[in-house]
């Protein structure tokens, strides 16, 4: 699959200002700028996130409101229910609050919707079960800024509600005492990107203000707050990156019990990252959901006996092996479909529907579909409940959302944003959906948007990679978007004579730069295609990553090749 390459533009006056601030490799610099650093403070800010960082709760719209109400519910002893959705974000800020505030007051349980028998959000069966178990206090997390109409019918039944979102609301408002949410237009939060967990570690922050409870008894959750920026992909700027930064440190310190459990079952050793949530602690919350129920991702999370947590993190761990299976069966499945059908092939977009296929997976098969195969913007469609419904995601710069749009009249509901969506249809729509949204695409596509793109932060030589820059370009974690991991591009290289295929799929290198006698040695995972290129004799482009690897009790410099070709095409 052919690539783009991007490199990124870069600001040399600031750069070199900032250089003679920090007094590190001008290439650090033009990370930093690239990144929004232009002064000493922003940079120790960057470099030296600390918890007096974070602003002051109390700034959020609604806050004061919010904790009255909670209090109030304390005083007159009213039953609350902490009320989140079934994903990662969901289910760590129902952990987080609920186990807050049930450590102060007794009256309280935790909702989780059921993904398959109510759906995502503020759900008529979860407002039925407040109604019939007599609670007066909603909390609801990471959800409920769209549930107008189910809000107000709460409302009519004697049940308040505290919404805790930060999914962009809108025009009408639901009727609830209290909307914390930082992406409302009159909201003054000088952050607008929090998480759903994020918000609801303010609200316990100020709720621990106004009782004094001890700061420890909110900093206890940083290691869920920072799973949930993980897993939701949100800008790893400002407050996330502090509270992410913080996370991080007590993952690796003090891990609650719960995710203790996931981190041994997962046979992770080393320092957890941001990517390691992501990849490896993310996918088993999920799990919960995805095959069967997310409860049990929230009792794994305010589990304090080790032992308990342990056997609930082996049913999230056996969820998640189910999950994987049946992700790649499918996955295998639909590429079947397509290598089997010539006018699939030559398609500018991808919708493919099998009723039996598992609807908690079929937007991993849609993003596998993607990354390992056609990239191209794709749907996965399945049967649920007589319905068709399925997901959507997109390929970087085009707007899947405004394509489903466009196909509107052929579906029964949709929702979603600019690179991910899902919808519902009839059946007997499917095949009109399938041609319309081909349609679509082929109509509005840039043709270039087909080609995956790598985005180059800037290129680089071989002699400026040493451990020191390495020690500096670490300090960059944690990771993720607006603050991605650094990919550089080197150009003219050649193979030092020490390439080689390993396991006839990958590339081991070893690559020197034009007279210098420095060569850095780097793998390239599923790229054996690429070998001629390597070993013919001629120079070549390299674009990669940085890594560090152990070998024989010794922490070795890696280059993780991303792309390569000839440097004279």
């Amino acid at each position: 699959m052919q690539k783009r390459w991007t490199v990124r533009s870069y600001q040399p006056k600031q750069e070199t200002l900032l250089q003679s601030l920090l007094r590190i490799h001008p290439l650090l610099c033009r990370l930093l700028v690239q990144r929004g650093m232009h002064t000493y403070e922003e940079s120790r800010l960057f470099f030296r996130p600390t918890l007096a960082d974070l602003h002051d709760p109390w700034l959020m719209k609604d806050m004061d409101k919010a904790v009255s109400r909670i209090e109030h519910a304390f005083f007159m002893k009213e039953k609350i229910l902490v009320f989140g959705d079934y994903d990662v974000d969901g289910t760590t800020a129902v952990a987080t609050v609920y186990d807050f505030l049930h450590a102060l007051y007794d009256n309280i349980e935790f909702y989780i919707p059921h993904r398959y028998r109510e759906g995502y959000g503020i759900s008529t069966q979860g407002i039925e079960y407040a109604r019939d178990n007599d609670v007066k206090l909603v909390i609801a997390l990471d959800c409920g800024i769209k549930a107008v109409e189910q809000i107000t019918w709460a409302k009519e039944n004697g049940i308040d509600f505290i919404i805790c979102d930060h999914h962009l609301p809108d025009a009408i408002l639901p009727p609830a005492v209290a909307i914390l949410n930082p992406k409302q237009y009159d909201c003054p939060y000088p952050y607008k990107e929090l998480s759903g967990c994020g918000i609801g570690y303010k609200l316990i922050s100020a709720f621990a203000q106004k009782q004094n409870v001890p700061e420890q008894s909110v900093h206890r959750y940083l290691d869920l707050v920072a799973t949930s920026i993980a897993a939701d992909i949100v800008p790893m700027t400002g407050e996330n990156r502090v509270l992410a930064f913080h996370g991080l440190k007590k993952v690796n310190e003090s891990p609650l019990p719960g995710i203790q459990a996931l981190i041994q079952l997962s046979g992770l050793k080393e320092q957890l990252t941001i990517s390691n949530l992501v990849f490896v602690i993310a996918p088993r919350v999920n799990a919960a959901g995805r095959m069967d129920d997310a409860r049990k991702a929230v009792n794994l999370f305010v589990e304090t006996d080790m032992e308990k947590a342990m056997e609930i993190a082996k049913v999230l761990h056996a969820d998640n092996f189910d999950r994987k299976e049946v992700d790649s069966t499918i996955t295998k499945e639909a590429v079947a479909i397509i290598e089997n059908d010539i006018e699939l092939q030559g398609r500018k977009s991808t919708v493919l529907y099998k009723p039996d296929w598992h609807k908690g997976v079929v937007g991993i098969v849609a993003s596998r579909l993607i990354d390992k195969h056609y990239y191209r913007p794709t749907i996965i469609l399945t049967l649920s409940n007589d319905k068709v419904a399925g997901s959507a995601r997109s390929v970087t710069g085009f707007n899947v959302y405004e394509a489903i749009h466009k196909c509107k009249d052929l579906l029964e509901n949709y929702g979603g944003h600019f690179y991910a969506a899902g919808m519902t249809l009839k059946p007997e729509n499917v095949p009109a959906f399938q041609e319309r949204f081909e349609q679509v695409v082929a109509e509005s596509i840039d043709p270039e948007l087909l080609k995956p793109e790598i985005v180059i932060d800037t290129e680089i030589t071989l002699h400026d990679i040493t451990p020191k820059f390495f020690r500096i370009l670490q300090q960059f974690e944690p990771l993720g978007p607006d603050n991605l991991r650094p990919v550089f591009l080197v150009r003219n290289v050649m193979d030092s004579g020490y390439s080689r295929l390993v396991k006839d799929e990958h590339i081991k290198f070893s690559v020197k730069q034009g007279r210098s006698s420095i060569s850095h040695t780097g793998i390239g995972f599923y790229m054996s295609e690429k070998f001629p290129i390597v070993s013919g004799h001629q120079p070549f482009d390299m674009v990669f990553t940085i890594d560090e690897i152990e070998w024989n009790g010794k922490m070795n410099l890696q280059l993780k090749v991303i792309d390569i070709r000839s440097s004279n095409p």
